[in-house]
């Protein structure tokens, strides 16, 4: 471990809240300077110019690119600290090569995302958001309903780490079949079959994806895969957008094969598809699943708390790397 450093300076890269008040009363009562970049996310090349400027100590990133050149600008950096679980807009093999920590927050919004594919699988078997759009255009039709028992169906959680088995448990308080595919599947789950991907899809009437965004896990589900569905099934993806090929959900929407699309993330985000829009089964919420005034304050906290420990010299408390030179931390990337 590098020794401590003196006070230094933070960079806030952007935040998906009302103010930086959280993170800089953290960061400024341990004795260094926090700089707050845009609240909406920046490009790259606007952060390394932000990087340059700054020669930031830490970096605390929400959703911005904190790229391979904005790590190598700062010959002070010492941590990229996530706020929030996935670790996709961060070069995560560039920090390791210089001897950077990269860190997360991996259990702060476990109940907040699990509620909310929860919440969407409910308002697809009951109607909800569907009939709320029928009552307030002025229609009232009752006899329209075509609802389904949760407790009847089939559903498979793709990802089974901390939020995948909040999922899970929440769902089989409901009575119905869960199954679940891990490329590292636990044993013994009690209420829970875990099953390979493919039979995962064909044996389920709704599928729930809980995976980071990898290389290997981008478009994961595509027209191959949504064909292995059972007809007429539910999609919900809570996790990133890059996991799901858009275009092969809207085709598969329009044939039936699909009868709704809950997603919460996109990967064009914040630009929704037309012809998605146009969906009348596609059920879509702004990237909030991991919101609540409990989750968001705890997860501000908690990374400004990492970039502190990182700057006075300790090992984090949830490394998502092992830096070149440095020991090995606790590491946590579920």
């Amino acid at each position: 471990m590098k020794p401590p450093s003196r006070p230094g300076t933070v960079l806030l890269t952007d935040y998906a809240w009302p103010d930086d008040s959280v993170e800089r009363s953290v960061i400024e009562q341990a004795g260094h300077t926090l700089v707050t970049g845009p609240a909406e996310p920046a490009s790259a090349e606007v952060i390394e110019e932000l990087v340059a400027e700054h020669r930031p100590a830490g970096i605390l990133t929400c959703w911005a690119p904190v790229s391979a050149t904005a790590i190598g600008t700062s010959p002070d950096l010492r941590i990229v600290a996530r706020l929030g679980v996935g670790l996709d807009n961060i070069a995560v093999d560039a920090a390791t090569e210089r001897g950077v920590w990269v860190t997360n927050v991996p259990d702060y919004c476990v109940e907040e995302v699990s509620d909310h594919a929860v919440g969407m699988v409910l308002a697809w078997t009951r109607g909800l958001a569907v009939f709320d759009r029928e009552v307030r255009a002025g229609r009232w039709d009752p006899a329209s309903a075509r609802l389904r028992r949760l407790s009847t169906l089939t559903c498979g959680v793709v990802g089974f780490g901390r939020i995948g088995r909040a999922t899970a448990r929440k769902l089989g308080a409901f009575g119905c079949r869960v199954l679940a595919h891990d490329p590292h599947p636990p044993r013994d789950v009690p209420g829970v079959e875990m099953v390979d991907l493919e039979e995962l899809l064909r044996r389920s009437d709704v599928v729930i994806l809980h995976v980071p965004l990898t290389p290997a896990t981008h478009h994961i589900i595509g027209s191959e895969r949504l064909a292995l569905m059972r007809p007429g099934g539910l999609l919900v993806n809570v996790s990133r957008g890059g996991l799901v090929d858009t275009d092969a959900v809207i085709k598969a929407l329009d044939s039936g094969q699909l009868d709704g699309a809950a997603f919460d993330v996109l990967e064009t985000e914040p630009h929704v598809p037309a012809a998605l829009l146009d969906q009348p089964g596609a059920l879509l919420t702004p990237h909030v699943a991991f919101s609540s005034d409990a989750s968001v304050t705890e997860l501000r906290r908690r990374a400004a708390e990492e970039v502190v420990r990182i700057l006075a010299g300790e090992t984090p408390a949830h490394a998502c790397n092992s830096p070149l030179g440095l020991p090995a931390g606790s590491g946590d990337r579920r």
